[in-house]
């Protein structure tokens, strides 16, 4: 028995951008319906003499059924199956000539490969091969009742059809692999840009351990030495930066452990003394030797270690761009501080703007930056409580601008 069709209204094609596109199925099974009608009647009557009334009640129930075949084909396949075998059972009542096909006329034919086709496109292989075996197990019976002997060109529709079926169903599973090829590649990318930033943000947790190691150290120092440096403290008090001492040990305790679940293996040597501000003159010189001209406009001024390495970053990530996309191009870096703003305060920018490469390579050169690009650009900054503008110039050069609070108490 043939499996019951999936509710599937949607008909092929139904998804394409372009209206025509949509409409297609439509217009095909009309103009096929349109001109398999009279076709059908004039040749069962005329060809066949058949009685107008059976022809035209055989035709309709031969013809009609291709529109529905464009959203629900099984239940199509069902009326004009039927009514296929059973014009092929009135035939036997009339005299009709040697030379003319039966069980199945030719205008039968092409409906029903019309018909064969939407159900490949639609349809499961079990339920093609049900189909098939309908159709060819009616053929062959149909042909132990032929009036003038069964012969090859009996077995048109079963031939044809079977081909139509397999045709039709290669179509749909290239179609559906395919689509599903779309789907993952949408699925792999959306998880590779999660997991770049999850990456990145990991990474700079990392790198700003050494900067808060470093502050809870100098609290637990100070803790641990001021009853030797003040001797005019109360015992209250004394037992109060005791408190705070060990409070600070453990914190930094777990500060560790919490680095040990983000460092992984490619990490192992990470644990280095963190640049800053400072460093940023040496990566430009670096820069100017391998690759091409580099200026740069230093700023004396104190800043946070957070802020310093998170600048340092990206610099750093800025002229491996330069280097990668576009080498021996002009390139300017400079830090200034803007004036205390009365909501902001004080802001330290960076500045890197690079011109067109004077010669494009023929393929991207590697360079070895933080790897993650504008992703880890942004992290750094939304951290450190800034703001980041970048995008290309007119001129083809690209620009990186980095603004960053200077006051502990703007770093959010």
């Amino acid at each position: 028995m043939i499996p019951a069709e999936e509710e599937r209204p949607r008909a092929p094609l139904a998804g394409a951008s372009r209206r025509w596109v949509r409409l297609l199925p439509w217009a095909v099974a009309f103009v096929l319906s349109v001109a398999l009608l009279p076709t059908t009647i004039v040749v069962l009557t005329a060809d066949y003499g058949l009685n107008g009334g059976v022809a035209a009640g055989l035709a309709v129930a031969q013809a009609a059924p291709l529109l529905l075949a464009v959203v629900r084909p099984l239940q199509a396949w069902y009326v004009v199956f039927t009514a296929d075998v059973a014009g092929s059972l009135v035939l036997l009542t009339v005299d009709f000539q040697e030379r003319l096909l039966w069980p199945f006329p030719p205008m039968e034919i092409v409906g029903y490969v019309g018909l064969c086709l939407a159900l490949g496109l639609r349809e499961p292989r079990r339920t093609l091969l049900l189909v098939w075996l309908a159709t060819a197990g009616a053929n062959v019976a149909l042909g132990f009742a032929a009036p003038y002997g069964f012969s090859a060109k009996g077995l048109l529709l079963t031939i044809l059809g079977g081909v139509t079926l397999l045709l039709g169903g290669v179509l749909r599973e290239r179609s559906e692999v395919q689509r599903r090829l779309v789907e993952q590649e949408t699925i792999s990318e959306a998880e590779r840009d999660r997991r770049t930033l999850l990456e990145e943000r990991a990474r700079i947790a990392r790198e700003l351990h050494d900067v808060v190691a470093h502050h809870m150290s100098v609290i637990t120092v100070q803790a641990d030495t001021a009853e030797y440096r003040l001797d005019t403290l109360p015992q209250d008090v004394r037992e109060e930066f005791t408190s705070i001492a060990a409070t600070a040990r453990q914190s930094l305790g777990e500060m560790r452990r919490l680095l040990g679940v983000l460092r992984n293996e490619e990490a192992r040597d990470e644990l280095v003394p963190q640049p800053g501000l400072a460093q940023i003159g040496q990566l430009v010189e670096a820069t100017a030797r391998a690759r091409g001209p580099v200026e740069f406009t230093p700023c004396d001024v104190e800043v946070p270690e957070a802020v310093g390495l998170s600048a340092y970053r990206i610099a750093q990530e800025a002229l491996a761009n330069v280097v990668r996309h576009a080498p021996g191009a002009r390139t300017q870096v400079s830090l200034s501080v803007t004036e205390p703003d009365p909501e902001q305060g004080a802001r330290l920018t960076l500045l890197i703007v690079n011109g067109p490469s004077p010669e494009p390579p023929a393929e991207p050169l590697e360079s070895s930056g933080t790897g993650h690009g504008l992703v880890g650009m942004r992290e750094r900054v939304r951290i450190i409580g800034g703001t980041l503008d970048t995008g290309p110039l007119p001129d083809g050069g690209f620009r990186v601008a980095a603004q960053f609070p200077l006051t502990e108490r703007d770093l959010t």
